[in-house]
């Protein structure tokens, strides 16, 4: 049985060569394509059309006999990797077809992406997976974004691919398995039950008293968060495994990154809530539901600044925890977390070092917070020495349908990559802000705000009103410039015989740094494009005018 596996991987590795050999060629067929069109034009005799023509029929010879080839080998391949796969899984237990020596067949430090566990599941399960109907259509049609030249258009990621992006969003997101996740279909109104009411003892045969039940209602909607998801052009030549466990791999970190941050420091704006920014708050929103729970002022309750970090053991933790206990549990399943980041962490482990019967040193932190419980995830964008958590099953997380995955413009033409935009719907808010804390404990406070990626593609450039006039030496022009920020910003220019074309967010890479106004050496007659960059170096205002140097 091993011999056999070792006889069909072999012939395997033989037919993805040869399919990496036809994929050259065909990669030479665009260009054969564009010389015939010019050819064409050019050709006037009929000696040269008939030439033409000839070239014309080859060339189409050639392109059909190549693509079939191609999806001959493809045929092949996958046939001997679903034999592969039959030899494996009947393999008994303890075989070597089912577990060789070296179960690590590395390439360097890489494991070969058909050895890897996709989204957990088994060999069987996988392969039923990606046989799918909707799951092979949808990879089909990435390829065809990048063998056909497709130009505009967007794919709608199938339902079962958003099913297993969300049962492992926990891969990406620290936060979303403690928080309530609510599927919706737009705008929707989610029903919170308010504080279980108390029974009332009696007579055994007495009359039953009235409960008073208190159920509040908090609106949600579907506000959107994702990206550019650049993917190298040899990925989209690869085996269904390798290109569905890329992009969606890549899809899932950028949802998951983004959901923390807002679930920690959402702005309520196109975005949820966060817990940080509900804790905050010194009055009720203009936004507040009017059937959510009453608003209450939590900004000096639930907001603590201690100054312990110079005590450490029992001192330290008695003050903290006394801090952390503001967090109340009332409506909620009782299951509390703590973040913070990964030097915070550290820090309380120290701090709760102590020595063993056997002299060893231990630590008393490790991954769950002693006395009062909840685990602790790290996440780096928390402040040093923060700890923000509570009780997240009151955090209503609304996910709303329609995830998709666009197609960019050949942005990245030159780095062989093609661009995919995933994005996905979520909105949400702590219900009972009672059940959250946030703790500083250096005698510093808290960082209530976090500063999220601007959103270049959707902020229109400012103008820049600029002015050149003869300057001091010949050649030289005098270059004003006005309408900049007061602070926090750079200047940046370009000389060329037009204006250059600027986009909101552009790098200031390839420019020339200036302050205004100043003397630079330019030709009349000329144009300059002078950008504004903000503190990251990306475009925000320009300006254009016409050169006027000094004779």
């Amino acid at each position: 049985m091993a011999l056999k596996v070792l006889m069909r991987k072999k012939e395997l590795t033989e037919k993805q060569k040869q399919l990496v050999e036809l994929r050259k060629v065909s990669e030479t067929f665009p260009t054969r394509e564009i010389n015939l069109e010019k050819a064409i034009e050019e050709a006037e005799t009929e000696e040269e059309k008939k030439v033409v023509e000839e070239e014309v029929e080859k060339f189409e010879a050639d392109k059909a006999e190549n693509e079939a080839a191609i999806a001959e080998t493809e045929t092949e391949i996958a046939g001997i990797e679903a034999e592969i796969a039959e030899i494996e899984r009947s393999a008994p237990v303890g075989t070597p077809a089912e577990q060789p020596k070296n179960t690590e067949e590395k390439r360097g430090n890489i494991m070969p992406m058909n050895t890897r566990r996709f989204f957990g599941m088994t060999p069987e399960t996988r392969d039923a997976f990606l046989a799918r109907e909707d799951v092979r259509d949808f990879i089909e049609a990435i390829r065809e974004i990048k063998t056909r030249g497709i130009t505009n258009g967007s794919l709608s990621v199938p339902e079962v691919m958003l099913e297993l992006l969300r049962d492992n969003m926990e891969q990406y997101s620290k936060l979303t398995k403690y928080v309530t996740l609510k599927p919706i279909g737009g705008t929707a109104r989610e029903n919170i039950m308010g504080a279980a009411p108390e029974g009332v003892w009696m007579e055994a045969e007495g009359e039953l008293n009235e409960l008073d039940m208190s159920l509040n209602q908090v609106e949600v909607d579907g506000y959107m968060v994702g990206g550019i998801i650049w993917i190298h052009n040899n990925l989209l030549k690869d085996s269904d495994l390798a290109l569905g466990s890329e992009i969606m791999d890549q899809l899932g970190k950028a949802i998951g990154k983004g959901i923390d941050r807002a679930l920690l420091y959402g702005t309520g704006t196109k975005m949820p809530v966060g817990i940080v920014t509900r804790l905050a708050q010194t009055a009720a929103p203009s936004n507040w539901p009017t059937f959510a729970p009453a608003w209450t002022d939590l900004h000096t309750t639930n907001v603590k600044k201690l100054n312990i970090n110079g005590t450490t053991g029992a001192a330290f933790y008695a003050s903290l925890i006394e801090a952390l206990g503001v967090a109340a549990p009332n409506y909620s399943d009782g299951n509390a977390f703590w973040v913070m980041n990964r030097k915070t962490h550290i820090n309380l482990m120290t701090k709760a070092l102590a020595f063993d019967a056997a002299a060893a040193l231990i630590a008393g932190v490790n991954n769950q917070m002693p006395i009062i419980g909840g685990n602790i995830e790290e996440i780096e964008l928390v402040g040093d020495n923060e700890i923000i958590g509570g009780f997240g099953s009151v955090y209503i997380l609304a996910e709303r349908e329609g995830s998709a995955l666009e197609k960019s413009e050949h942005a990245r033409f030159a780095q062989n990559q093609t661009g995919f935009k995933g994005y996905a719907r979520y909105d949400g808010m702590p219900v009972f802000g009672e059940a959250f804390v946030m703790v500083s404990f250096d005698n510093t406070d808290a960082a209530t705000t976090s500063t999220f990626e601007t959103d270049y593609a959707n902020t229109e450039l400012g103008a820049l009103a600029v002015t050149s006039v003869a300057g001091t030496a010949s050649g030289d022009t005098l270059i004003t410039v006005a309408g900049a920020e007061a602070s926090g910003t750079t200047l940046g220019y370009k000389v060329l015989g037009k204006a250059a074309a600027v986009k909101s967010g552009d790098s200031s890479t390839g420019y020339t740094a200036f302050t205004t106004p100043d003397d630079i050496t330019a030709a009349t007659g000329k144009v300059i494009t002078v950008v504004e960059f903000d503190a990251d170096g990306r475009a925000i205002k320009v300006g254009t005018c016409s050169v006027v140097a000094k004779a």
